[in-house]
């Protein structure tokens, strides 16, 4: 069977208007509409979903309101593994248009596959997410995410140019050349991870280019968590605006949220990607405004379409309106997962939180790292933090003074000790793309 455009061009509930300020009852047809579809595709092509939904009982007809997909299985990352490569395609290959995969640092890497609609589809939110952070047709957008397999490079190239924008795809790398670009070509739009900024920030000024002196204005920030503290740092550094965005490959790539001009938790492209919110534990949907893991179901995902799938990202939906005048919903910055929590001693543990205390006290830098080993049977918590050059030239006891603020800061947060080492700026090695923050020998 060959199924309609996924655009919905020729359904009585296509949006005439922006998607992104649709009235409530609208979008909730939209979604319903979609779900319906994207249920039935799932179920009749691929053979994971067909066999869990008929271990529960579950039917496609069953799906008559959107409070119905709780009813529906989850979805979770080992799935896309266990299948790999192309065990969840809905579609037949020779209607793939591009494949891509993560880096496959645990395991076999995750393949995800688009068709020409779902490509049009990323395109699009793509430039939503861009409008929304105050991009605009003639920016120069310099495209510092990695290309390749990785998603980050060309889902924010292509969104960019359709836009209007003209983009530098100079991928991450090569601090020095990034800098002479950003300056010679005038650069007014970095996409990039945000520690990987920072460390730009840092390579201009090793230049003697002042960032405020560039044309720059606004930083697209995604793919790893990052504390509101960053951002301060990030924006009173460079003079920029930094933007947060948000995706996954599993469900499309950059492109699900984003930040707007009020800079007040992420817009969910919920017309496209339909947003719960569960308890981690017991599984259950939880009332907007309460914290939990973040879920996904793809609306309008041809090729590989996701059902429930657990992002292990938590956070909350923002239930106040936002200024911007967006009628989809928010979500809160997301700044912890649930399964990069660290247990140290019984206590729960994230590294955005102790990330948090360092950005609290004055003289550190957002450059940290946190060293886990075990000494008789007992957790060791060693965090790393670099700190200007000024403090660490400083005297004797300025430099023990800080470092007794560092390990108070840290314990009230987080409710353990942590030893605390200070360390010269360019000490901890800088990440092109993802920072890697904990180094864990408790099992070595």
């Amino acid at each position: 069977m060959q199924y309609e455009h996924w655009n919905d061009a020729n359904s009585p509930l296509h949006p005439a208007s922006a998607p992104d300020f649709l009235p409530d009852a609208q979008r909730r047809a939209l979604q319903l509409h979609r779900l319906q579809r994207v249920v039935k595709r799932a179920y009749d092509n691929v053979e994971l979903f067909r066999s869990r939904m008929d271990q529960k009982g579950v039917k496609t007809a069953d799906i008559r309101e959107l409070k119905d997909s709780a009813m529906l299985p989850f979805t979770v990352k080992t799935d896309l593994r266990d299948t790999y490569p192309f065990g969840l395609f809905a579609s037949k290959l020779p209607d793939v248009v591009r494949l891509h995969a993560s880096s496959g640092t645990t395991g076999k890497p995750i393949v995800v596959a688009y068709t020409r609609g779902d490509m049009e589809v990323w395109t699009s939110v793509m430039i939503r997410t861009f409008a929304a952070c105050g991009v605009r047709s003639g920016d120069i957008v310099q495209n510092a995410y990695g290309y390749g397999l990785f998603t980050g490079g060309l889902g924010a190239h292509y969104g960019a140019e359709a836009l209007g924008a003209t983009v530098i795809p100079i991928s991450g790398g090569n601090s020095e050349r990034q800098i002479m670009v950003m300056k010679d070509f005038g650069s007014t739009v970095i996409c990039a991870t945000p520690s990987y900024f920072l460390h730009l920030i840092e390579q201009a000024a090793a230049m003697g280019i002042s960032m405020q002196e560039l044309p720059i204005r606004a930083g697209i920030f995604g793919a790893e968590p990052w504390t509101e503290e960053m951002r301060s740092r990030i924006q009173a550094e460079s003079g920029i605006q930094a933007y947060d965005i948000y995706g996954l490959s599993e469900i499309i790539g950059p492109g699900v949220a984003s930040e707007c001009s009020a800079q007040c938790g992420l817009h969910i492209f919920e017309d496209h990607f339909y947003p719960e919110i569960i308890d981690p534990d017991t599984l259950e949907v939880l009332p907007d405004g309460a914290t939990g893991e973040l879920v996904l179901t793809t609306l309008s995902k041809e090729a590989m379409p996701m059902i429930r799938y657990r992002t292990r990202d938590i956070t909350r939906f923002i239930t106040e309106p936002c200024s911007c005048g967006r009628t989809i919903r928010r979500i809160q910055r997301v700044a912890a997962r649930s399964d990069d929590m660290l247990i140290i001693r019984g206590v729960n543990v994230f590294p955005s939180q102790i990330e948090e205390a360092l950005l609290r006290v004055e003289g550190t830098l957002p450059h940290y790292q946190i060293i886990l080993t075990r000494e008789h049977d007992l957790d060791q918590v060693e965090v790393q933090v670099e700190v200007t050059s000024e403090v660490f030239s400083d005297r004797v006891k300025a430099m023990e003074d800080l470092r007794k603020q560092l390990g108070n800061a840290i314990a009230t947060i987080i409710g353990i000790r942590a030893k605390v080492t200070l360390v010269e700026p360019l000490t901890i090695q800088r990440s092109q793309g993802k920072a890697k923050r904990v180094i864990d020998n408790r099992n070595k």
